[in-house]
């Protein structure tokens, strides 16, 4: 494993933890069972650091998105299990999810990183895109117009899961969701 990864996940540990106040260089050393003043070599300041693992968070996350593929015909039900399943498989790393949120709170005044866990993000443009692509095989009317809502829909619901704020049925949420959309007209 590189030292950059293992800095990294190292944080992502420490922020699921503690919150970002608890990434700091030397708990990184710490928890990565590093020699002291190693992680100030790979990330010199604290915005360094938050910047090496909001870089590994996009990286993985894009890993767990390369595994999925969109068949050629969708029903809104089979739409709705399948971005279920995305869920429960994003889910699988909910430490790195979990440290993606307290980031977004974290680092909305530093327009960089923001914009690397958000709208700018390569891995939010990847979401965007599939989410337009399950709209269009559903034949969502302007389904670029509904994509990212779809998204923010999904990272709710991540939301909602890992925080465990109330039991929710993931899959009946989408559904419902999918069904209110305005359908092309087919003749």
């Amino acid at each position: 494993m590189q030292r950059r990864q293992l800095i990294a996940e190292a944080g992502v540990r420490l922020i699921t933890r503690g919150g970002v106040r608890a990434l700091t260089h030397r708990a990184v050393d710490r928890e990565a069972s590093l020699s002291p003043g190693s992680t100030s070599y790979y990330a010199r300041t604290h915005r360094d650091l938050v910047m090496l693992v909001v870089k590994h968070l996009g990286t993985q996350t894009r890993t767990d998105l390369d595994s999925f593929s969109l068949p050629a015909s969708l029903t809104a039900s089979e739409a709705a299990a399948l971005l279920t399943m995305l869920l429960d498989h994003l889910a699988r790393r909910a430490d790195e999810q979990s440290a993606r949120f307290a980031l977004l709170f974290e680092v909305r005044g530093d327009e960089e990183l923001h914009a690397l866990l958000t709208l700018e993000s390569p891995v939010r443009t990847l979401l965007a895109q599939g989410a337009e692509s399950v709209l269009q095989v559903l034949g969502v009317e302007n389904p670029s117009h509904y994509a990212a809502d779809l998204v923010g829909l999904l990272d709710a619901l991540m939301m909602y899961r890992l925080a465990g704020a109330a039991p929710v049925n993931a899959r009946s949420i989408i559904q419902a969701y999918l069904d209110g959309l305005p359908r092309c007209n087919v003749a």
